[in-house]
């Protein structure tokens, strides 16, 4: 079951024009054969019923009851059936953002609907800068915009991975990009760790990403006049960077027995 808020279900309100109890073009008959052709789903049954009778009603309790996959399939397909009809065709600035709201909707409930979490992010000194950092990146966070924490996330790992090497005594110039501190941090854990081979080779393939990261920074992030990269992708790279932080969290807990 996909959960949701008043203010999402107002965008499928908007993207599928169900504003007074209607869908698109659809008739009755036409919209029961349009889910059955497509989905092979009786959309007039009494478990879509219980908000009422109209086309809009059957299909807002179709979205607050199936699951997350189904209800993405059909909202896009319901996208692609909206941009075939004549009355839709104009474009406008007004469409764009409908669209935008709505496939910004889809990736949140094809990502299981809730907001990537932060607890990879280590308050790793007293440092009044990391501590604005972080709740700046936990704000955008909590908002669901990771497109807009991917820029502090990144100043979050320069600073992380400086503190990790100048802990160990290891040379850290500020000059040093992203990918360099994280390259420099890796050669320390294998000299002082015995690793599985499997994650010897997923945390050096961690350069590279830290190393694309700061393209995405510099390109599609807040840091510079750019067009932000797109949610789902957005959030994929959050994911993805907090996955090595969490794992750096937790070998840097074992290492001084806390």
């Amino acid at each position: 079951m996909v959960s949701l808020k008043r203010s999402d279900m107002r965008v499928f309100d908007d993207a599928f024009d169900m504003h007074g109890g209607y869908v698109l073009d659809f008739s009755d008959r036409t919209m029961a054969e349009f889910f059955e052709d497509e989905f092979r789903i009786e959309i007039y049954q009494e478990k879509y019923r219980f908000n009422g009778s109209s086309k809009a009603k059957y299909l807002r309790a179709f979205i607050q009851t199936e699951d997350e996959y189904t209800v993405a399939k059909v909202a896009r397909t319901l996208w692609q059936h909206r941009e075939t009809l004549p009355r839709y065709q104009e474009r406008s600035a007004e469409t764009d953002a409908i669209k935008t709201r709505l496939f910004d909707l889809i990736a949140q409930i094809e990502g299981g609907g809730a907001v990537p979490r932060t607890d990879a992010l280590d308050r790793f000194k007293r440092d009044e800068t990391l501590e604005e950092l972080i709740a700046a990146i936990e704000r955008d966070i909590g908002a669901n915009k990771p497109a807009a924490a991917l820029d502090r996330l990144h100043t979050y790992c320069m600073k992380k991975f400086s503190h990790l090497l100048d802990e160990r005594g290891i040379a850290c110039d500020r000059n040093n990009p992203l990918q360099s501190r994280v390259g420099k941090y890796v050669k320390a854990l294998e000299a002082e760790r015995d690793i599985r081979e499997i994650t010897r080779r997923i945390v050096k393939s961690a350069i590279s990403v830290f190393d694309q990261f700061n393209d995405v920074r510099n390109n599609k992030s807040f840091a510079h006049d750019n067009d932000l990269i797109d949610q789902a992708e957005a959030r994929f790279i959050f994911d993805a960077v907090s996955a090595f932080l969490r794992f750096v969290k937790t070998i840097e807990t074992s290492r001084f027995g806390a």
